[in-house]
């Protein structure tokens, strides 16, 4: 069993490519002889914020431990169409091998990150926070491209965070008594509730909740809400935002905002890795 989340990523990823057998690149064995030497430029061929560099270089070393990868901007930055962002040295073999795999991390990754930087950047200084909305088995690296575009890790998972979700109150019968039961179960942890109205938004902060998130009010209702929580609990705004309605959202004052869409919507950056031929295979 890998520890690693990133480590685990690359290794199932590249056994769903390679599949079973010693010769599990047919292609590249029949072509490439063993012991050749290549050389690769990772291209940007748009505008994006980078992401997923550690996955990409995981990649390749999976076959060439000697493998050396050149970055020419780190995680977070911002890349430019025609810029060569990374150069790989390594056996060709093993390039040719692991090249769709660190393709799709960092097309995936940073198509992430560069969606991330929109949303932080319509919200003009207000926190915007990611979701549980990711892709199954890469999540850790969905959050971490998250990160690289400016954004803020909601929790990562169902296992280290209280969030009280409509469904559980629903079965405890109110808000109120789910804050309670949460409460008297986990006494020193934060308690964020979600709340569909103004009406829940009072009795949770009757409960003791330390956080409200707001779920798909409307600006006006969010503002009212946000005056109604002032010192005595913590906002997030939640449910359908969009780059075009972040910016009013923020306005009405709450602490942050989550957006799914930044993980589930976000499209793939077109990148690609071109490989020089050895001097032998040349003219």
């Amino acid at each position: 069993m890998i520890d690693d989340p990133v480590h685990e990523a690359v290794h199932l990823a590249l056994a769903e490519d390679l599949g079973q057998g010693e010769h599990s690149d047919l292609t590249t064995g029949a072509i490439v002889p063993e012991g050749v030497r290549g050389h690769a430029r990772l291209i940007a061929r748009e505008d994006a914020v980078l992401a997923g560099t550690e996955a990409f270089d995981l990649s390749f070393l999976a076959f060439d431990p000697q493998a050396i990868i050149q970055w020419n901007a780190k995680q977070g930055d911002r890349v430019h169409a025609g810029d060569v962002v990374a150069t790989v040295d390594a056996d060709l073999r093993a390039i040719l091998t692991a090249e769709r795999t660190a393709l799709n991390f960092i097309q995936r990754a940073s198509g992430v990150a560069t969606h991330t930087r929109r949303f932080v950047d319509a919200a003009g200084g207000t926190e915007v926070r990611d979701t549980r909305k990711t892709i199954p088995g890469i999540r850790l690296l969905q959050k971490e491209a998250v990160r690289a575009g400016g954004g803020v890790n909601h929790r990562m998972g169902l296992h280290d965070a209280i969030l009280i979700k409509d469904n559980h109150i629903a079965f405890a019968g109110s808000v109120s008594e789910a804050i309670s039961r949460v409460q008297k179960a986990f006494p020193a942890l934060w308690v964020e509730v979600e709340c569909e109205t103004l009406d829940q938004v009072r009795e949770a902060l009757d409960a003791g909740a330390n956080e409200i998130l707001l779920d798909n009010m409307d600006p006006p209702t969010m503002a009212e809400a946000v005056k109604m929580t002032k010192g005595r609990a913590k906002t997030e705004a939640s449910g359908g935002v969009t780059l075009d309605t972040i910016g009013a959202i923020a306005a009405t004052g709450v602490d942050s905002i989550s957006v799914g869409a930044m993980t589930h919507s976000a499209p793939a950056v077109d990148f690609s890795l071109e490989v020089e031929p050895p001097d032998a295979a040349r003219g």
